[in-house]
């Protein structure tokens, strides 16, 4: 082949191959050109479509929502009942069910979880034992630190109605569920405190949510206390008592009321507060 051809053939390869990238080059930066408009647009309007989302959520949640869940006096206020303290929202679910006013058990201790996000003052008990109990609590059982907080919140107060220590409850959740709340024995026993539901339905039905409410910390604690308060006043002693909530029939409760207390001790010790005589 004739070499002059020859060169001008490949020069003519050459200037085809640079033609055919240029022409790439242009048409990547023609796309990365829309793609960077296409994401500057995006998140100037995803924003507001998101707050349009969340409004028209608000909105088909509180139109769906059951009368039964809308009890507790707030659902007339609207809007406002979010600037409610919630310490007095859980008061005012005790007095209703006091009156026989059926309330959501969930609802109760997602108002008890909103209390001990903010700052949570007990009687008796100094901010340097209230976290102590917490980080114990939180550390030991694998707990969310703001969960362990409205669970103590939610022992106090319960135990404070019965004339029961509350860390005696919080070492029986220890040792009946290590603080799962939707632990289950073999025997069906359920929650936190492990209560038999099919024999303490009593104890929940004036919660919205019925046999369904022993999941809630909040109902499951109040059950379980409940049924501890009456076992010590059948019993007349903290070890009756506990002998008779592990449903102990002779005179050994194979070691129950030992561990119970044991654990209650090293809430105590790691806490600084003073364990209660029963």
């Amino acid at each position: 082949m004739n070499p002059t051809r020859f060169s001008s053939m490949l020069n003519r390869g050459v200037q085809l191959i640079r033609y055919r990238l240029e022409e790439f080059m242009h048409v990547c930066a023609i796309y990365l050109g829309i793609a960077v408009l296409v994401t500057i647009a995006a998140g100037s309007v995803v924003p507001s479509m998101r707050e349009q989302a969340s409004q028209l959520y608000t909105v088909v949640v509180e139109a769906l929502r059951p009368a039964a869940l809308e009890d507790d006096g707030f659902s007339q206020l609207g809007w406002f009942a979010s600037s409610v303290d919630p310490e007095v929202r859980a008061n005012i679910h005790d007095d209703n069910q006091k009156d026989g006013i059926n309330a959501s058990a969930y609802q109760a201790f997602a108002e008890a979880l909103q209390v001990s996000a903010g700052t949570v003052n007990i009687a008796g008990v100094s901010r340097t034992q209230l976290q102590a109990l917490r980080s114990y609590i939180a550390r030991k059982y694998k707990v969310a630190h703001s969960v362990s907080g409205a669970l103590i919140h939610t022992a106090f107060r319960v135990g404070h109605e019965k004339n029961i220590d509350p860390q005696l409850i919080l070492a029986i959740i220890a040792i009946e569920s290590s603080y799962n709340p939707f632990a289950e024995s073999h025997a069906g026993a359920q929650g936190l405190m492990q209560v038999m539901t099919r024999v303490h339905k009593d104890k929940l039905e004036d919660y919205t949510e019925g046999d369904l409410a022993v999941f809630s910390p909040e109902a499951n604690i109040r059950a379980g206390t409940q049924i501890l308060y009456d076992c010590r006043r059948r019993r007349g002693s903290l070890t009756g008592a506990l002998s008779c909530y592990v449903g102990a029939t002779g005179p050994s409760d194979g070691g129950y009321g030992a561990r119970v207390l044991a654990e209650r001790r090293r809430m105590a010790l790691a806490s600084g507060i003073a364990v209660r005589n029963e």
